[in-house]
């Protein structure tokens, strides 16, 4: 899997022409994400639908694990000209997981589950529907703990034999315990303890749309609207909710796509 290093920092510096369509950073792949700048004033659709722009210009777009091969971004400059980048995103194959050994109850829940998940899953959307005009994840993402990885984004999932849908996220396994940090700056849109299949959760918004969310927490250390660095630690590792064992199950949207952590990651 190729990792990108993303020079978030040489952005501050940057003036573009008025008249060009912005030179983008990022991969164009199934899960990655790209940002770019824009003349301030300007406004974005991709595919059709609007993209949030910070008011210096910025934006940032991402892809899901099944994204079409075309897209497409129409800029609407403020003097009314309009311009269109045609992109193409890249297929991805992945692997089936197989996941054995998880409580019966988290791979098929039951009914009495029912009207508490609408609960927690609203909260969820909820957290991720903020749209802060701040662009924290321009500094980059680290790792938001020690530990091997264990499971990776677009895999297909076979949960104690039964295949599910796929695995959104980045796990990282290690002791219960182990100090879980913050993998961007940003503000705790949500944190609780025990949700049904994530267990201990903690959703961090970083602007524009562009989200953390970290979950199978067996400690919660931070609470709802704190703001937080990156390296600041939010818990620790458990084995809460649906887990056959001690990790963090990280994962990162833009607006409501699902985005690949590990391209997110600076090459070590």
């Amino acid at each position: 899997m190729r990792i990108l290093v993303f020079l978030f920092g040489l952005w501050a510096s940057w003036s573009l022409p008025a008249t060009a369509a912005p030179a983008l950073e990022g991969q164009a792949v199934q899960g990655g994400m790209l940002w770019g700048r824009v003349v301030p004033g300007s406004t974005i659709t991709l595919n059709k639908e609007p993209v949030p722009v910070h008011s210096s210009g910025v934006f940032v777009v991402g892809f899901s694990r099944d994204a079409q091969s075309d897209a497409q971004l129409v800029y609407t400059y403020p003097d009314g000209r309009t311009e269109v980048q045609a992109l193409t995103i890249e297929d991805r194959e992945f692997d089936i997981e197989r996941v054995d050994g998880l409580p019966p109850k988290t791979v098929t829940p039951p009914p009495e589950w029912r009207d508490r998940r609408k609960i927690e899953t609203g909260r969820v959307r909820s957290a991720r529907g903020v749209m802060m005009p701040e662009t924290m994840w321009l500094d980059g993402f680290v790792k938001p703990a020690e530990g091997r990885f264990s499971g990776f984004y677009g895999s297909q999932r076979i949960l104690n034999g039964e295949p599910r849908s796929p695995h959104y996220g980045l796990d990282i396994a290690a002791d219960t315990g182990t100090p879980i940090w913050a993998p961007a700056g940003g503000v705790v849109r949500l944190a609780a303890p025990d949700f049904l299949l994530e267990g201990g959760i903690v959703i961090i918004d970083h602007g524009l749309g562009v989200t953390s969310t970290l979950f199978h927490m067996n400690s919660v250390t931070v609470s709802e609207g704190q703001r937080v660095d990156q390296g600041d630690q939010i818990g620790t590792i458990g084995a809460t909710g649906r887990a056959n064992g001690p990790h963090v199950d990280w994962r990162v949207n833009w607006r409501n796509v699902r985005l690949d952590p590990m391209l997110l990651l600076e090459k070590e």
